[in-house]
């Protein structure tokens, strides 16, 4: 059970690291258009959180990849995937025909993009609830 917790703290730390990666590389203002088309929060918002988000991603990919105060980490992690999925939900119900965001520019929401990023939920769910069993405890990296 051990290696395959390791192996799933691993693989959210890679897909947050991966998600960090695609929006730090363009412009910001990229990631602030796919942001924007959700319709939910305010010009100021949307530019505070394209700037902020990415670097927040980041920092939880280093910190699962870490192993780093993982009880805190992957509550944040299922948290704000709870919210990208919740987000991505009203979105595809309401009949919005945008830019996911997940992983950059140019992913369209849709049923494979809910499934994916509810899967990650899960599998976030799950590792959280390892975490804070004490089941999680894995050697860092470092």
């Amino acid at each position: 059970m051990r290696r395959w917790l390791l192996a799933l703290r691993l693989f959210m730390a890679l897909v947050f690291l991966y998600a960090a990666y695609t929006k730090l590389k363009d412009p910001w203002m990229v990631f602030a258009m796919s942001i924007d088309a959700y319709q939910v929060l305010p010009e100021w918002a949307v530019l505070t959180v394209a700037r902020v988000l990415p670097w927040f991603e980041l920092f939880l990919g280093v910190m699962l990849a870490g192993g780093w105060l993982l009880k805190y980490v992957a509550a944040a992690a299922t948290g704000l995937m709870g919210v990208f999925f919740g987000l991505m939900l009203h979105a595809y119900l309401q009949g919005l025909r945008i830019d996911c965001g997940c992983f950059g520019p140019g992913e369209e929401l849709g049923v494979k993009t809910l499934l994916r990023d509810g899967g990650l939920l899960v599998a976030l769910a799950f590792l959280t609830l390892m975490a804070m069993r004490g089941r999680a405890r894995t050697q860092s990296l470092a």
